[in-house]
C-alpha cells in the first residue's frame, strides 16, 4: 500500500526556499518544545551575517527544510518503486531524522565546535554536534512526554549519527540511512538544503545544481540509493557549489577574523560563565544559544572585562578586527605530507623581534571539493536507464567513457589563512570605552 498523508492533521509552514512545508503531528510535537525552538537563536552561518548581511537564517529554518526534503525523498521512492514496500514508520523515521539532526549544534554553529571547544582542553577535542543531537533527542522525548515508538526513535538517532566514521547499518532498508546524513558518498538532503539556503541568503548563485533533478533520478539497487547516469554532472555541481561556499563565504578572511575573535572572547569568558561545563549535559546545553554574545557585550561583571572589550572590537570592525595577513594554497598532491602551520612557525621567520607569540593566529583550513575522496563521484553508483538494475561507477580518469567526460578532473585544496593581531598595542593607542 502506498504511503499516505492526512492533510487534515498537518500544519503548513511557508518557507522562502521550499514554499509550503507540511508538518505532520509527531513532528509538530518536537517542534513545539523549548529545546527545538532554541534553534531560532542559533544562526546557521555563525558570524557570516557580519559580512553577508542576508545570512541571518537560523538552524530552525534549515531543520524544517531538511525535514521537507527527507520526506519528499521517501514519498518519491515509494511512488516510483512500490516494490520497496516502504512503511509509515520509514517515513516517520527519515522525516524526524531530518528535523532533529541539528538540535545538538552549539551557539554560532560550527564556530563553537571547531574554534572554541578545542581551545578549552583535550577532553573536548572529540565533541561533535551529531552525538549531542542524539542526546538531545532522548532529552526532548523524556522531558516533553512525546509518544514515539522506541524502534522509530532508535532509527532516528542512528540516521543522525550515520557519518563517515560510523557507516550505515546493514540489513533491511539500509538505503534509508543514505537520505539525511550520507557518510558513504556525501549526497544527502542536509547538503541539498544548506547549499540552496546559504547561496540564496548570501546573494550567490547555486550554479546549475538542481535538487529536483537529483531526487527524480534516484532508485534503489542492492539496498543503496543510486542515480541515473545522466545526472553525473549535476552531482559534480553539487560538490563544486559546496566548495565555492567554503571559499567565498565560510572562510572569507573577515568572517574567519571575527570567528577567531569570538572564540577568544568565549575562552576568556568560560571561567566565569562555565560554558564548556554545559556541553555534555542536555539539561544545561539547551540553554546555550547566540545570545551569549550579547550577554558578554552588555555585562558589567569585572570577570568579563577582557572578553567584553574583544566583543566591542568586533562591533567596531575596521582596523580593530584581527587583521588578515596572507594565505597559502597547498597543492593537492602535497596535501597528505603537509603539516599544519603554527604561530611558532611564523615567528621563526620574523625579523627584529617585532612579532610576539600572542600577536599571531594561524587558521589551517582544508577546503576539499571531493569531501575527502579522490574523485567527486567516488562512492556514487549509477544506472543507465530505469529498466536497468546494473550499478555503474563513473570516474574522471576513464576518458574513453562518454559519461565520464561530463565531469572534469576536480581537486582538493588546503588553504592556510593567517591572521595577526595586536591587542595590547591597540589598547595603548586607543582607549576602549
Amino acid at each position: 500500500m502506498p504511503l499516505r498523508r492526512n492533510r487534515s492533521d498537518e500544519k503548513d509552514v511557508l518557507d522562502n526556499v521550499h514554499d509550503n512545508i507540511h508538518i505532520d503531528p509527531l513532528a509538530q510535537d518536537f517542534i513545539d518544545t523549548v529545546e527545538f525552538q532554541r534553534l531560532r537563536d542559533v544562526k546557521q552561518l555563525g558570524l557570516c551575517n557580519l559580512v553577508y548581511p542576508g545570512a541571518t537564517h537560523s538552524r530552525l529554518e534549515h531543520s524544517l527544510g531538511v525535514y521537507n526534503f527527507a520526506r519528499a525523498t521517501v514519498f518519491n521512492l515509494d511512488s516510483c518503486w512500490p516494490e520497496l514496500e516502504l512503511e509509515q514508520s520509514d517515513l516517520t523515521s527519515v522525516g524526524l531524522a531530518g528535523l532533529l539532526h541539528d538540535v545538538g549544534h552549539g551557539p554560532f554553529s560550527h564556530v563553537f565546535e571547531n574554534e572554541f571547544l578545542p581551545r578549552i582542553g583535550a577532553g573536548l577535542l572529540k565533541w561533535h554536534h551529531e552525538a549531542m543531537s542524539g542526546k538531545m533527542v532522548d532529552f526532548i522525548v523524556d522531558r516533553n512526554y512525546i509518544d514515539v515508538d522506541a524502534g522509530v526513535l532508535k532509527r532516528v538517532k542512528d540516521m543522525i549519527l550515520c557519518s563517515s566514521e560510523r557507516g550505515a547499518p546493514q540489513g533491511d532498508k539500509a538505503f534509508l540511512y543514505d537520505i539525511v546524513a550520507n557518510g558513504r558518498n556525501g549526497i544527502d538532503v542536509d547538503k541539498f538544503d544548506y547549499i540552496l539556503r546559504d547561496t540564496r541568503a548570501c546573494g550567490l548563485e547555486p550554479g546549475t545544481f538542481k535538487v529536483c533533478r537529483l531526487m527524480d533520478s534516484m532508485r534503489v539497487i542492492d539496498n543503496e540509493i543510486c542515480f541515473r547516469s545522466n545526472v553525473a554532472a549535476t552531482i559534480c555541481e553539487l560538490f563544486v557549489t559546496r566548495g565555492n561556499l567554503f571559499r567565498e563565504v565560510y572562510t572569507h578572511p573577515k568572517v574567519k577574523a571575527m570567528e577567531l575573535m569570538l572564540a577568544d572572547a568565549l575562552v576568556m569568558a568560560d571561567g566565569f560563565l562555565g560554558i564548556s561545563g554545559m556541553v555534555d549535559d542536555p539539561a544545561s546545553f539547551w540553554k546555550l544559544d547566540d545570545s551569549l554574545l550579547k550577554a558578554i557585550e552588555t555585562s558589567d561583571e569585572p570577570e568579563l572585562e577582557a572578553s567584553r572589550k574583544l566583543v566591542w572590537r568586533m562591533r567596531r570592525r575596521g582596523r580593530e578586527l584581527y587583521q588578515f595577513c596572507d594565505s597559502l594554497k597547498v597543492p593537492a598532491e602535497h596535501a597528505e605530507r603537509f603539516s599544519a602551520v603554527t604561530a611558532e612557525d611564523i615567528l621563526c621567520y620574523a625579523k627584529g623581534g617585532v612579532l610576539q607569540r600572542d600577536d599571531i593566529v594561524v587558521s589551517n583550513v582544508k577546503i576539499d571539493d571531493a569531501c575527502g575522496k579522490s574523485d567527486l563521484l567516488e562512492g556514487v553508483h549509477f544506472f543507465k536507464g530505469y529498466g536497468s538494475t546494473e550499478k555503474l561507477e563513473l570516474k574522471a580518469e576513464e576518458e574513453e567513457d562518454e559519461e565520464s567526460k561530463l565531469k572534469p578532473k576536480w581537486y582538493s585544496n588546503i588553504f592556510l589563512i593567517l591572521f595577526s593581531y595586536y591587542f595590547e598595542r591597540l589598547d595603548q593607542t586607543r582607549k576602549i570605552r
